[in-house]
Protein backbone atom coordinates (compact mmCIF):
# COMPACT_ATOMS: atom_id res chain seq x y z
CA UNK A 1 0.00 0.00 0.00
CA UNK A 2 0.97 3.89 -0.27
CA UNK A 3 -0.80 6.77 0.92
CA UNK A 4 -0.07 9.58 -0.62
CA UNK A 5 -1.15 13.33 0.95
CA UNK A 6 -2.67 16.27 -0.91
CA UNK A 7 -4.01 18.93 1.07
CA UNK A 8 -4.10 19.33 4.98
CA UNK A 9 -0.56 18.17 5.60
CA UNK A 10 1.12 20.59 8.06
CA UNK A 11 -2.01 22.72 7.78
CA UNK A 12 -5.94 22.72 9.11
CA UNK A 13 -8.16 22.97 5.55
CA UNK A 14 -7.75 21.23 2.21
CA UNK A 15 -8.50 17.51 3.30
CA UNK A 16 -7.37 14.59 0.69
CA UNK A 17 -5.77 11.70 0.78
CA UNK A 18 -4.85 9.31 -1.40
CA UNK A 19 -4.46 5.50 -0.92
CA UNK A 20 -3.42 3.16 -3.93
CA UNK A 21 -3.60 -0.82 -3.15
CA UNK A 22 -4.13 -4.05 -4.88
CA UNK A 23 -6.59 -6.29 -4.98
CA UNK A 24 -6.83 -10.39 -4.08
CA UNK A 25 -6.27 -10.72 -7.93
CA UNK A 26 -3.28 -8.45 -7.71
CA UNK A 27 -4.66 -5.44 -9.86
CA UNK A 28 -4.00 -1.68 -8.52
CA UNK A 29 -6.33 0.80 -7.53
CA UNK A 30 -6.75 3.99 -6.06
CA UNK A 31 -8.89 5.71 -4.38
CA UNK A 32 -9.22 9.23 -2.16
CA UNK A 33 -10.20 9.98 1.33
CA UNK A 34 -11.93 13.69 0.92
CA UNK A 35 -11.11 15.95 -1.77
CA UNK A 36 -11.65 19.67 0.30
CA UNK A 37 -10.93 22.94 -0.45
CA UNK A 38 -8.14 25.03 1.25
CA UNK A 39 -9.68 27.66 3.38
CA UNK A 40 -8.30 30.61 5.17
CA UNK A 41 -7.48 32.47 1.96
CA UNK A 42 -9.63 33.50 -1.30
CA UNK A 43 -11.61 30.54 -3.06
CA UNK A 44 -9.78 32.09 -6.42
CA UNK A 45 -6.81 31.86 -3.91
CA UNK A 46 -3.71 30.45 -5.69
CA UNK A 47 -3.41 27.06 -3.26
CA UNK A 48 -7.28 25.81 -4.91
CA UNK A 49 -6.60 26.54 -8.16
CA UNK A 50 -2.81 24.33 -8.20
CA UNK A 51 -2.86 20.81 -9.66
CA UNK A 52 -3.67 18.13 -7.16
CA UNK A 53 -0.44 16.05 -7.23
CA UNK A 54 -1.93 13.02 -9.21
CA UNK A 55 -4.09 12.26 -12.44
CA UNK A 56 -7.80 12.68 -11.77
CA UNK A 57 -8.56 10.27 -14.40
CA UNK A 58 -6.94 7.91 -12.61
CA UNK A 59 -9.24 7.41 -9.41
CA UNK A 60 -11.50 4.58 -9.22
CA UNK A 61 -13.61 5.91 -6.21
CA UNK A 62 -14.09 9.06 -3.53
CA UNK A 63 -15.37 8.29 -0.31
CA UNK A 64 -16.37 11.36 1.57
CA UNK A 65 -16.48 11.56 5.72
CA UNK A 66 -18.19 14.87 6.23
CA UNK A 67 -20.17 17.63 3.98
CA UNK A 68 -17.55 20.24 5.04
CA UNK A 69 -16.07 22.68 2.35
CA UNK A 70 -12.96 21.46 3.56
CA UNK A 71 -13.70 18.14 3.00
CA UNK A 72 -15.80 18.11 -0.12
CA UNK A 73 -14.63 21.74 -2.03
CA UNK A 74 -12.67 20.46 -4.58
CA UNK A 75 -14.90 17.27 -5.74
CA UNK A 76 -16.03 18.95 -9.00
CA UNK A 77 -12.35 20.30 -9.71
CA UNK A 78 -11.80 16.89 -9.78
CA UNK A 79 -14.29 15.57 -11.97
CA UNK A 80 -13.79 18.50 -14.15
CA UNK A 81 -10.11 17.26 -14.30
CA UNK A 82 -11.50 13.74 -15.27
CA UNK A 83 -12.99 11.56 -12.37
CA UNK A 84 -15.85 8.97 -13.40
CA UNK A 85 -15.83 7.08 -10.54
CA UNK A 86 -18.57 7.19 -7.55
CA UNK A 87 -18.56 8.82 -4.56
CA UNK A 88 -19.84 7.31 -1.57
CA UNK A 89 -20.78 9.45 1.36
CA UNK A 90 -23.50 8.17 3.89
CA UNK A 91 -27.13 9.27 3.05
CA UNK A 92 -27.25 12.64 5.11
CA UNK A 93 -24.10 14.16 4.04
CA UNK A 94 -24.90 14.30 0.39
CA UNK A 95 -27.60 16.88 0.91
CA UNK A 96 -25.38 18.62 3.54
CA UNK A 97 -22.90 18.58 1.05
CA UNK A 98 -24.65 19.74 -2.07
CA UNK A 99 -25.85 22.47 0.12
CA UNK A 100 -22.16 23.47 0.93
CA UNK A 101 -21.23 23.29 -2.89
CA UNK A 102 -23.76 25.43 -3.70
CA UNK A 103 -23.10 28.04 -1.44
CA UNK A 104 -19.40 28.09 -1.85
CA UNK A 105 -19.50 27.83 -5.52
CA UNK A 106 -21.77 31.68 -5.75
CA UNK A 107 -18.96 32.87 -3.13
CA UNK A 108 -16.36 31.52 -6.06
CA UNK A 109 -17.78 33.33 -8.62
CA UNK A 110 -18.29 36.51 -6.78
CA UNK A 111 -14.58 36.36 -5.72
CA UNK A 112 -13.37 35.57 -9.05
CA UNK A 113 -14.71 38.32 -10.43
CA UNK A 114 -13.13 40.68 -7.86
CA UNK A 115 -9.86 39.18 -7.96
CA UNK A 116 -9.67 38.60 -11.67
CA UNK A 117 -8.83 35.30 -11.40
CA UNK A 118 -10.49 31.69 -13.15
CA UNK A 119 -12.78 29.87 -10.46
CA UNK A 120 -12.14 25.70 -9.47
CA UNK A 121 -14.94 24.74 -12.09
CA UNK A 122 -18.36 25.22 -12.99
CA UNK A 123 -22.00 24.78 -12.34
CA UNK A 124 -22.58 21.68 -14.34
CA UNK A 125 -19.05 20.31 -12.75
CA UNK A 126 -20.98 20.71 -9.73
CA UNK A 127 -23.79 18.87 -10.47
CA UNK A 128 -22.02 16.09 -12.60
CA UNK A 129 -19.99 15.21 -9.43
CA UNK A 130 -23.51 14.72 -7.69
CA UNK A 131 -24.51 12.44 -10.59
CA UNK A 132 -21.47 10.35 -9.49
CA UNK A 133 -22.58 10.22 -5.97
CA UNK A 134 -23.55 6.87 -4.51
CA UNK A 135 -25.33 7.02 -1.00
CA UNK A 136 -24.54 4.48 1.46
CA UNK A 137 -25.19 3.65 5.07
CA UNK A 138 -23.32 3.10 8.59
CA UNK A 139 -21.82 -0.48 9.09
CA UNK A 140 -22.58 -1.54 5.16
CA UNK A 141 -19.88 -3.19 3.35
CA UNK A 142 -18.81 -1.61 0.27
CA UNK A 143 -16.97 -3.80 -2.31
CA UNK A 144 -14.93 -1.62 -3.85
CA UNK A 145 -12.92 -4.56 -5.75
CA UNK A 146 -12.01 -8.18 -5.13
CA UNK A 147 -10.55 -8.48 -1.72
CA UNK A 148 -10.75 -4.64 -0.67
CA UNK A 149 -13.77 -3.53 1.73
CA UNK A 150 -14.52 0.08 2.84
CA UNK A 151 -16.61 0.72 5.51
CA UNK A 152 -18.64 4.04 7.05
CA UNK A 153 -18.60 4.74 10.67
CA UNK A 154 -20.24 7.49 13.36
CA UNK A 155 -17.65 10.17 13.82
CA UNK A 156 -20.26 11.82 16.01
CA UNK A 157 -18.83 15.15 14.59
CA UNK A 158 -21.64 16.26 12.44
CA UNK A 159 -24.93 14.92 11.01
CA UNK A 160 -23.91 12.68 8.69
CA UNK A 161 -20.53 12.48 9.77
CA UNK A 162 -17.77 9.28 8.99
CA UNK A 163 -14.71 7.82 9.81
CA UNK A 164 -13.92 5.63 7.14
CA UNK A 165 -12.06 2.38 7.48
CA UNK A 166 -10.18 0.08 4.43
CA UNK A 167 -9.82 -3.86 4.33
CA UNK A 168 -7.01 -4.21 1.67
CA UNK A 169 -3.47 -6.52 1.41
CA UNK A 170 -4.34 -7.57 4.83
CA UNK A 171 -4.43 -4.78 6.61
CA UNK A 172 -6.98 -2.16 7.65
CA UNK A 173 -6.48 1.90 7.04
CA UNK A 174 -8.66 3.81 9.13
CA UNK A 175 -9.01 7.88 8.21
CA UNK A 176 -10.56 9.99 11.07
CA UNK A 177 -12.16 12.29 9.25
CA UNK A 178 -12.98 14.79 11.53
CA UNK A 179 -13.85 12.87 15.38
CA UNK A 180 -16.44 14.92 17.31
CA UNK A 181 -16.61 16.58 20.45
CA UNK A 182 -17.51 14.48 23.47
CA UNK A 183 -21.47 14.42 24.70
CA UNK A 184 -22.69 17.00 21.95
CA UNK A 185 -26.58 17.28 22.55
CA UNK A 186 -27.64 16.25 19.03
CA UNK A 187 -25.33 13.28 18.11
CA UNK A 188 -24.62 9.90 18.62
CA UNK A 189 -20.90 9.05 19.83
CA UNK A 190 -18.20 8.32 18.35
CA UNK A 191 -18.14 4.94 17.82
CA UNK A 192 -14.64 2.98 18.75
CA UNK A 193 -12.02 1.54 16.44
CA UNK A 194 -12.48 -1.95 17.21
CA UNK A 195 -9.15 -2.79 15.13
CA UNK A 196 -6.79 -0.42 12.95
CA UNK A 197 -3.22 -1.17 11.72
CA UNK A 198 -2.96 2.35 10.51
CA UNK A 199 -4.83 5.49 11.40
CA UNK A 200 -4.73 8.77 9.54
CA UNK A 201 -5.95 11.01 12.04
CA UNK A 202 -7.19 15.01 12.57
CA UNK A 203 -5.12 17.31 15.15
CA UNK A 204 -7.01 20.07 14.65
CA UNK A 205 -7.18 20.30 19.20
CA UNK A 206 -4.82 17.16 19.72
CA UNK A 207 -2.24 19.95 21.51
CA UNK A 208 -5.53 20.80 23.77
CA UNK A 209 -8.25 19.90 26.50
CA UNK A 210 -11.72 21.40 25.99
CA UNK A 211 -13.21 23.24 28.88
CA UNK A 212 -16.07 20.82 30.47
CA UNK A 213 -18.84 20.64 27.75
CA UNK A 214 -21.37 21.75 31.52
CA UNK A 215 -19.96 25.16 30.67
CA UNK A 216 -21.04 26.33 27.62
CA UNK A 217 -25.01 26.69 28.92
CA UNK A 218 -23.58 28.70 31.49
CA UNK A 219 -21.75 31.02 29.47
CA UNK A 220 -24.00 31.37 26.86
CA UNK A 221 -26.42 32.39 29.85
CA UNK A 222 -24.34 34.71 30.97
CA UNK A 223 -23.49 36.83 27.46
CA UNK A 224 -27.15 36.82 26.66
CA UNK A 225 -27.53 37.90 30.38
CA UNK A 226 -24.77 41.09 30.23
CA UNK A 227 -26.20 42.16 26.52
CA UNK A 228 -29.59 42.69 28.10
CA UNK A 229 -28.41 44.63 30.55
CA UNK A 230 -26.08 46.40 28.29
CA UNK A 231 -28.70 46.70 25.75
CA UNK A 232 -26.26 46.04 23.50
CA UNK A 233 -25.91 43.18 20.24
CA UNK A 234 -24.56 39.59 20.36
CA UNK A 235 -22.93 38.75 17.91
CA UNK A 236 -21.97 34.67 17.10
CA UNK A 237 -20.36 33.65 14.15
CA UNK A 238 -21.83 30.20 13.67
CA UNK A 239 -21.00 27.36 10.93
CA UNK A 240 -24.05 26.82 8.85
CA UNK A 241 -23.36 23.12 9.71
CA UNK A 242 -23.57 21.27 13.43
CA UNK A 243 -22.69 24.74 15.49
CA UNK A 244 -25.62 26.45 14.30
CA UNK A 245 -27.82 23.50 15.46
CA UNK A 246 -26.47 23.34 18.93
CA UNK A 247 -26.78 26.63 19.44
CA UNK A 248 -30.30 26.58 18.19
CA UNK A 249 -30.58 23.82 20.50
CA UNK A 250 -29.04 25.24 23.50
CA UNK A 251 -30.70 28.37 23.18
CA UNK A 252 -33.40 26.36 23.00
CA UNK A 253 -33.69 24.94 26.51
CA UNK A 254 -32.34 28.31 28.26
CA UNK A 255 -35.46 30.12 27.24
CA UNK A 256 -37.28 27.14 28.20
CA UNK A 257 -35.65 26.63 31.67
CA UNK A 258 -34.48 29.85 33.06
CA UNK A 259 -34.06 32.59 30.87
CA UNK A 260 -37.48 33.90 29.76
CA UNK A 261 -36.19 36.81 27.71
CA UNK A 262 -38.19 38.03 24.80
CA UNK A 263 -35.57 39.51 22.93
CA UNK A 264 -35.36 38.85 19.42
CA UNK A 265 -32.93 36.09 18.03
CA UNK A 266 -31.84 36.36 14.08
CA UNK A 267 -30.86 33.23 12.46
CA UNK A 268 -29.32 35.18 9.73
CA UNK A 269 -27.84 33.09 7.34
CA UNK A 270 -29.75 31.10 4.55
CA UNK A 271 -27.12 28.33 4.40
CA UNK A 272 -27.70 27.68 8.18
CA UNK A 273 -31.67 28.11 7.71
CA UNK A 274 -31.69 25.09 5.24
CA UNK A 275 -29.43 23.21 7.16
CA UNK A 276 -31.20 23.34 9.41
CA UNK A 277 -34.34 22.24 7.76
CA UNK A 278 -31.92 19.08 6.46
CA UNK A 279 -31.24 18.12 10.00
CA UNK A 280 -35.16 18.29 10.83
CA UNK A 281 -35.52 15.84 7.90
CA UNK A 282 -33.14 13.24 9.08
CA UNK A 283 -33.55 13.69 12.61
CA UNK A 284 -33.56 9.44 12.74
CA UNK A 285 -29.90 10.36 12.13
CA UNK A 286 -29.67 12.51 15.39
CA UNK A 287 -29.66 11.91 19.30
CA UNK A 288 -31.01 14.51 22.07
CA UNK A 289 -29.42 14.73 25.54
CA UNK A 290 -33.46 15.35 26.16
CA UNK A 291 -36.83 14.69 25.06
CA UNK A 292 -37.67 17.61 22.78
CA UNK A 293 -41.01 16.41 22.15
CA UNK A 294 -41.74 17.56 26.11
CA UNK A 295 -41.00 20.96 24.15
CA UNK A 296 -44.00 22.59 23.87
CA UNK A 297 -43.97 23.35 19.76
CA UNK A 298 -42.53 19.90 19.51
CA UNK A 299 -39.58 21.43 17.43
CA UNK A 300 -36.09 20.99 18.99
CA UNK A 301 -34.38 24.22 16.59
CA UNK A 302 -36.94 26.73 17.11
CA UNK A 303 -38.56 28.72 19.59
CA UNK A 304 -41.03 32.08 19.35
CA UNK A 305 -38.19 34.55 19.83
CA UNK A 306 -36.02 33.48 16.59
CA UNK A 307 -36.43 34.97 13.78
CA UNK A 308 -35.00 33.05 10.07
CA UNK A 309 -34.16 36.28 7.61
CA UNK A 310 -33.26 34.03 4.78
CA UNK A 311 -33.65 37.18 2.02
CA UNK A 312 -31.07 40.20 1.71
CA UNK A 313 -34.27 42.60 2.29
CA UNK A 314 -34.82 40.57 6.05
CA UNK A 315 -31.49 40.61 6.66
CA UNK A 316 -31.00 44.30 6.24
CA UNK A 317 -34.37 44.61 8.86
CA UNK A 318 -32.24 43.72 11.57
CA UNK A 319 -30.21 46.99 11.37
CA UNK A 320 -34.08 48.64 12.39
CA UNK A 321 -34.34 46.37 15.72
CA UNK A 322 -33.75 48.30 19.28
CA UNK A 323 -31.06 46.40 20.92
CA UNK A 324 -30.59 44.25 22.92
CA UNK A 325 -30.74 41.76 20.40
CA UNK A 326 -28.73 38.22 18.97
CA UNK A 327 -27.00 37.81 15.70
CA UNK A 328 -26.65 34.01 14.71
CA UNK A 329 -24.55 34.78 10.97
CA UNK A 330 -21.86 33.10 8.98
CA UNK A 331 -19.66 32.41 8.37
CA UNK A 332 -17.73 31.12 11.21
CA UNK A 333 -14.46 31.94 10.47
CA UNK A 334 -15.54 35.47 9.52
CA UNK A 335 -14.16 34.95 6.27
CA UNK A 336 -17.00 36.27 4.68
CA UNK A 337 -20.96 35.81 4.75
CA UNK A 338 -23.36 38.07 6.59
CA UNK A 339 -21.57 38.53 9.43
CA UNK A 340 -19.32 40.54 8.10
CA UNK A 341 -21.74 43.61 7.67
CA UNK A 342 -22.52 42.78 11.43
CA UNK A 343 -19.10 42.80 12.58
CA UNK A 344 -18.90 46.40 10.80
CA UNK A 345 -21.83 48.28 12.14
CA UNK A 346 -21.61 46.77 16.19
CA UNK A 347 -17.60 46.38 16.46
CA UNK A 348 -16.97 49.58 17.20
CA UNK A 349 -19.58 49.34 20.04
CA UNK A 350 -18.48 48.63 23.78
CA UNK A 351 -21.99 47.55 24.39
CA UNK A 352 -21.62 45.26 21.85
CA UNK A 353 -20.18 41.18 22.44
CA UNK A 354 -18.81 38.55 19.74
CA UNK A 355 -18.95 35.03 20.84
CA UNK A 356 -16.75 33.04 19.03
CA UNK A 357 -17.96 29.26 19.42
CA UNK A 358 -16.05 27.39 16.75
CA UNK A 359 -12.17 27.12 14.92
CA UNK A 360 -10.58 29.92 13.49
CA UNK A 361 -7.89 29.27 10.86
CA UNK A 362 -4.76 31.43 10.45
CA UNK A 363 -5.42 34.00 8.14
CA UNK A 364 -8.72 34.67 8.85
CA UNK A 365 -10.88 38.05 10.31
CA UNK A 366 -12.16 35.39 13.18
CA UNK A 367 -8.12 34.36 13.61
CA UNK A 368 -7.53 37.90 14.66
CA UNK A 369 -10.14 38.96 16.52
CA UNK A 370 -9.77 35.58 18.79
CA UNK A 371 -6.46 37.04 19.20
CA UNK A 372 -7.18 39.80 20.13
CA UNK A 373 -6.80 42.53 17.39
CA UNK A 374 -7.82 46.57 18.03
CA UNK A 375 -8.54 46.85 14.32
CA UNK A 376 -9.52 44.76 11.68
CA UNK A 377 -9.94 45.47 7.52
CA UNK A 378 -12.99 44.44 6.17
CA UNK A 379 -14.21 45.37 2.74
CA UNK A 380 -11.45 47.75 2.05
CA UNK A 381 -12.90 49.63 5.66
CA UNK A 382 -10.66 49.88 9.03
CA UNK A 383 -12.71 48.59 12.19
CA UNK A 384 -12.24 49.78 15.38
CA UNK A 385 -12.90 47.01 17.54
CA UNK A 386 -14.21 48.05 21.37
CA UNK A 387 -16.89 45.15 21.65
CA UNK A 388 -16.04 42.52 24.16
CA UNK A 389 -14.64 39.49 21.88
CA UNK A 390 -14.92 35.90 24.27
CA UNK A 391 -15.15 32.08 23.40
CA UNK A 392 -16.59 29.32 24.29
CA UNK A 393 -14.57 26.39 23.56
CA UNK A 394 -17.03 23.67 24.55
CA UNK A 395 -19.04 24.53 21.38
CA UNK A 396 -16.36 22.86 19.74
CA UNK A 397 -17.62 20.33 17.02
CA UNK A 398 -13.79 18.68 17.20
CA UNK A 399 -12.40 15.94 19.50
CA UNK A 400 -9.64 17.87 21.93
CA UNK A 401 -6.69 15.35 22.73
CA UNK A 402 -8.32 13.36 25.68
CA UNK A 403 -10.95 12.35 23.37
CA UNK A 404 -8.66 11.59 20.16
CA UNK A 405 -5.92 9.59 22.20
CA UNK A 406 -9.06 7.30 23.44
CA UNK A 407 -10.61 6.71 19.79
CA UNK A 408 -6.73 5.66 19.01
CA UNK A 409 -6.55 3.05 21.32
CA UNK A 410 -8.81 0.09 19.18
CA UNK A 411 -11.05 -2.05 21.42
CA UNK A 412 -9.31 -5.42 20.19
CA UNK A 413 -6.37 -3.91 22.93
CA UNK A 414 -3.89 -3.65 19.71
CA UNK A 415 -2.40 0.36 18.77
CA UNK A 416 -1.63 0.74 15.61
CA UNK A 417 1.27 0.54 14.50
CA UNK A 418 1.83 3.61 12.44
CA UNK A 419 -0.44 7.04 12.68
CA UNK A 420 -0.29 10.18 10.13
CA UNK A 421 -1.33 13.32 11.87
CA UNK A 422 -3.40 15.99 9.37
CA UNK A 423 -6.10 18.55 9.65
CA UNK A 424 -4.08 20.42 11.87
CA UNK A 425 -1.44 23.66 12.57
CA UNK A 426 1.78 22.82 12.63
CA UNK A 427 2.27 22.94 16.38
CA UNK A 428 -0.83 21.22 17.10
CA UNK A 429 0.40 18.21 15.42
CA UNK A 430 4.08 18.31 16.67
CA UNK A 431 2.79 18.51 20.36
CA UNK A 432 -0.03 15.57 19.85
CA UNK A 433 2.99 13.97 17.78
CA UNK A 434 4.93 14.13 20.27
CA UNK A 435 2.15 13.06 22.92
CA UNK A 436 1.12 9.79 21.16
CA UNK A 437 4.97 8.81 21.09
CA UNK A 438 4.81 9.22 24.94
CA UNK A 439 1.09 7.55 25.78
CA UNK A 440 0.96 4.82 23.02
CA UNK A 441 4.11 4.24 21.91
CA UNK A 442 3.64 4.00 18.47
CA UNK A 443 5.56 5.16 14.88
CA UNK A 444 3.89 8.81 14.70
CA UNK A 445 4.33 10.80 11.50
CA UNK A 446 3.45 14.10 10.52
CA UNK A 447 3.27 14.12 6.71
CA UNK A 448 4.60 16.82 4.48
CA UNK A 449 1.99 18.32 1.56
CA UNK A 450 2.02 16.25 -1.48
CA UNK A 451 4.75 13.37 0.08
CA UNK A 452 3.82 9.18 -0.13
CA UNK A 453 4.62 6.46 2.35
CA UNK A 454 4.58 2.79 2.13
CA UNK A 455 2.40 1.32 4.36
Amino acid sequence: MKLSFHGAAREVTGSCHRLEMLDSDGKPHAILFDCGMFQGEHMCGSKNLQAFGFDASAIEAVFISHPHADHTGRLPKLVKEGFRGPIYMVEPCVGLAKLVLEDAYHIMKEEAQKCGSSVLYELEDLEAAFAQVTSVTYHEHVEFAPGITVVFHEAGHVLGSSYISVDAEGQRVVFSGDIGNDDVPILPATEPISHADVVICESTYGHREHEPMSTRSDKLREAIKAIIKERGVLMIPAFSIERTQELLYEINRLLLQDLHTKIPIYLDSPMAIKATALYRHFKQFLKFDTSVMDDPDKDFFSFPNLRETLTVAESKLINDAVPPKIIIAGSGMMSGGRIMHHLIRYLPNKNSRLLIIGYQAQGTIGRRLYEGAKRVRIFGEDVEVHAQVSAIGAFSAHADMNKLTRWLTPEDGKIPRKIFLVHGDPEAKEVFATHLRHALGTEVTVPEYQSSHEI
